[in-house]
């Protein structure tokens, strides 16, 4: 399921054979988010082991064609043990942003679980562009054009991994 045309909230859902917690612990280190990032733009982690609350930050090595290599400061702004979690991406070194006044773009991703008995839960990442300004959102279409394909790689991927756990 996905986000429809005009939002600046895109969801995909993905029903996973897996409980939300064995789900939310693979969401919660970020070591293993290139795993499951089906952009593949994440290329490892630079600081930050698993997330345990809001407040955390996660440091992230990225690649984009139009930027090179560059770093993302990920603060979780969204914790729910087994239910949800959420950060917001910050250009960090290497990004041309990371020294611009007010480099935040104000974008969050989200992942929230919903249980489906004792062995599956409904996964939904969300992108929620919302908060970020008119010229930023207009320049990735909200999240439709780039992250919707990639979100359901990221959920099938993610799917994967619950599987071989």
């Amino acid at each position: 399921m996905a986000g429809r045309t005009g939002e600046a909230v895109v969801r995909v859902s993905r029903r996973i054979g897996a409980p939300a917690e064995d789900v939310f612990r693979i969401l919660a280190d970020p070591g293993r988010h290139p795993h499951l990032d089906g952009s593949g733009m994440l290329r490892g982690v630079v600081s930050g082991g698993a997330v345990s609350g809001v407040g955390d930050v996660f440091v992230m090595r990225m690649y984009y064609e139009r930027y090179g290599d560059y770093e993302m400061n990920n603060h979780i702004v969204e914790y729910e043990p087994d239910r949800r979690i959420g950060w917001e991406p910050r250009p960090g070194r290497g990004h041309p942003d990371v020294t611009a006044n007010g480099a935040a773009w104000g974008h969050r991703w989200i992942f929230d679980l919903t249980p489906q008995g004792a062995g599956a839960t409904v996964v939904t990442e969300i992108f929620d562009g919302s908060r970020m300004p008119e010229d930023k959102r207009a320049e990735v279409d909200s999240g439709r054009a780039w992250w919707q394909t990639q979100m359901v790689s990221t959920l099938e991927r993610l799917t994967e991994l619950c599987a071989a756990a």
